[in-house]
């Protein structure tokens, strides 16, 4: 199995923003345990981050036919890109949508997200295991 992880804006400043939210654990923190838990599974993945909307749609376009799934916190563009949902629609592969944060419980407009009705499964709020549980739901 290939699976394409996909983070998006500020989670590479991970372990400096928002410490009461996310922790103090960095992003290399949160790479090195899908990486671990991926080659324990016999899983090949592969980690990408961007700040840039339209660097996260090549990264989707790009995985067409070459993945099968994708794990993708979109981050802020969560409440706000139509375009990274109808990447996600255009090529067809199963996705689980994660959050790091509870974001059910956050400022209102973070309980938007435009890819969840078209998600696998949602995991959010379960920190950086959120990620694990992806990979684990997709070797189900």
């Amino acid at each position: 199995m290939k699976l394409l992880v996909l983070n998006g804006p500020n989670l590479n400043m991970l372990g400096i923003r928002e410490k009461d939210i996310y922790g103090s654990k960095t992003y290399a923190d949160l790479e090195k345990m899908i990486f671990d838990h991926a080659k324990e599974k016999g899983v090949e993945i592969e980690v990408k981050q961007s700040n840039c909307e339209g660097k996260l749609v090549t990264f989707i376009q790009e995985a067409y036919q070459k993945v099968d799934g994708i794990i993708i916190n979109p981050a802020a563009y969560t409440h706000t890109s139509i375009a990274i949902l109808d990447a996600l629609k255009a090529v067809s592969i199963p996705f689980i949508e994660v959050h790091i944060s509870d974001v059910s419980s956050r400022e209102e407009f973070r309980k938007i997200s435009y890819i969840a009705p078209y998600a696998k499964k949602r995991i959010i709020g379960h920190g950086f295991e959120g990620y694990i549980e992806a990979i684990d739901e997709f070797l189900k």
